[in-house]
């Protein structure tokens, strides 16, 4: 095997339409980072600093990845074997739309935090919102994080912030409940589309008998509804495994969801290949021992993705064969 590292200029477009070959090169792409919001209920990006998660690249690097490979190629190279998308972000972009929700929950009980000088309802800002779902990943925890750093809330759920472990977590119980409905809602509207790429790749991998699931760190009865709505029953209904976020002790980055897909799937680690859209994500997937591939969505672009074995804005271009190739070979596109 061998494979050569060539340098290519930046294209800063976020639009796939530049690529005209069927087989798409990797590439590392980078933004600046989002500019910091004035709104009161924007997190600092200070309170990230000390975070284990490196959200930002210090230096952009972009290359695209050839790979040859020998007949004497190693026996003990990985062979995809199964492919495990993401939801949210991987399948469609959702980020928008469960910022909406929360922020409709928080003005449906009146949600206001001590640390806002505003007697307005707690409202998220795209900026911050895109800060906190790729440094915690589930709803609850979001929550439960946000109110620890800006104090418990008064809301029409209780009449003075909860000061107990039980009423907090049936605050935070009733808010995610609601919107979670909400967010179904939104699914349902029929205005929200799969990202590109998504369903052919999938037909792709099951048609060449590969095995395929979903892990998403959301709740269980959002993702179905989303499956269902995008992919369609009868691809929802074929997946080899699915699991949510209710399924598993821990969310991402916690590694525990893909190792349990691996489980129940029958299949080795290395033999897998995840499709992520969040350093979170690639961090779970990298830490059950998977290769993992990028397609980045508006608010993961700038993240630092130096772990990911290839790199892309949608998956538009992205063939099976592809997918193959870089497993095979464990090429990182570094």
């Amino acid at each position: 095997m061998a494979f050569t590292l060539t340098p290519c200029r930046p294209n800063l477009s976020l639009s796939s339409s530049s690529t005209s070959s069927s087989s798409a090169a990797p590439i590392l792409h980078r933004h600046s980072a989002l500019p910091n919001s004035h709104n009161t209920t924007v997190l600092s990006r200070r309170l990230f600093r000390n975070s284990r998660i490196k959200l930002f690249a210090s230096k952009p690097r972009l290359f695209s990845v050839s790979v040859s490979v020998s007949a004497s190629a190693s026996a003990s190279s990985s062979s995809l074997q199964a492919l495990i998308f993401d939801c949210d972000g991987v399948i469609l972009e959702s980020e928008h739309l469960h910022r909406q929700a929360y922020n409709d929950a928080f003005a449906h009980f009146s949600v206001r935090c001590p640390s806002s000088s505003s007697s307005d309802s707690l409202n998220w800002g795209s900026d911050f919102y895109d800060e906190l779902q790729n440094r915690i990943g589930g709803g609850k925890p979001k929550m439960r994080w946000y109110f620890k750093e800006h104090g418990w809330p008064l809301s029409t759920i209780f009449e003075t912030p909860p000061n107990t472990d039980e009423d907090r977590a049936k605050l935070i119980d009733t808010l995610q409940d609601w919107k979670t409905e909400r967010y179904k809602e939104i699914i349902k509207s029929g205005m929200v589309e799969p990202r590109p790429g998504v369903l052919r790749l999938m037909d792709e991998a099951k048609a060449a008998g590969k095995k395929l699931a979903v892990c998403s760190a959301a709740t269980k009865s959002s993702v179905v509804l989303c499956l269902e709505n995008l992919i369609g029953l009868e691809r929802f209904q074929s997946l080899d495994c699915f699991l949510a976020g209710d399924d598993v002790k821990e969310k991402k980055p916690d590694p525990s969801i893909y190792l349990t897909a691996s489980k129940r799937l029958g299949v080795s680690g290395k033999d897998c290949l995840v499709v992520e859209d969040s350093v979170i994500g690639l961090q779970a997937a990298t830490g059950a021992g998977m290769s993992c591939v990028i397609t980045y969505t508006s608010s993961t672009s700038d993240q630092d993705f130096k772990d990911a074995k290839a790199i892309y804005p949608d998956l538009s271009n992205v063939r099976l064969k592809d997918l193959e190739l870089l497993l095979q070979n464990v090429v990182s596109a570094k």
